[in-house]
């Protein structure tokens, strides 16, 4: 036996439903939205014990001179120089198949009287690339059989980033700025 519905049993019953699908919405709307676990920002420290920075006894521009002189004694790329900055790149190739770049960032701010010392602030990103293939693959059309595909020995192969993060504060920072630091008073001495 068949009940035709009416639309006093249609809007009862799309009613219910739709109280038993907003039902578990109120938990969703009490709660504060969550940040993913192992959010990255999370683990921003901002300490002074770890400082992308140092103080030189120099003007701005002889403090970016001996950043850039550090760079290109390193086998560093300089890719760009403007007032007050530098940029640059290092590409390492650790293996056949991985890829690896160091971007470097300087930027050198005036700090205290006469612009006679500068802080510069560094960081480094790390990118790392891999090789990913991909098969080539043909189809054959025969008249007897139809088409059929074949697989061919090339392939097309490209870099793939895969990970990319900034160097964190440590030894490989404090390696770069000891001859920064040696590089500016070199500079100061041929004034």
């Amino acid at each position: 036996m068949f009940i035709r519905p009416t639309k006093f049993m249609t809007r009862a019953l799309c009613g219910a439903s739709i109280a038993f699908l907003c039902s578990g919405c109120g938990s969703w709307g009490s709660k504060s939205p969550a940040a993913p676990r192992g959010s990255v920002y999370q683990n921003e420290r901002f300490q002074s014990d770890e400082t992308f920075s140092r103080l030189f006894d120099a003007s701005v521009d002889d403090t970016c001179e001996a950043a850039r002189r550090t760079l290109l004694s390193q086998g560093y790329v300089i890719t760009n120089a403007p007032g007050g900055s530098v940029n640059g790149l290092k590409r390492f190739q650790p293996d056949g198949e991985v890829h690896v770049e160091i971007n470097f960032n300087v930027v050198c701010v005036p700090d205290g009287r006469n612009d006679k010392i500068t802080t510069a602030y560094v960081s480094a990103q790390q990118d790392r690339y891999a090789l990913k293939k991909s098969p080539n693959s043909a189809s054959l059309g025969v008249s007897a059989l139809g088409s059929i595909s074949v697989p061919l020995s090339a392939s097309d192969d490209s870099l793939v980033k895969v990970a990319s993060e900034t160097i964190p504060a440590g030894e490989f920072y404090d390696r770069f700025f000891s001859l920064m630091q040696k590089m500016a008073v070199e500079r100061a001495g041929d004034k």
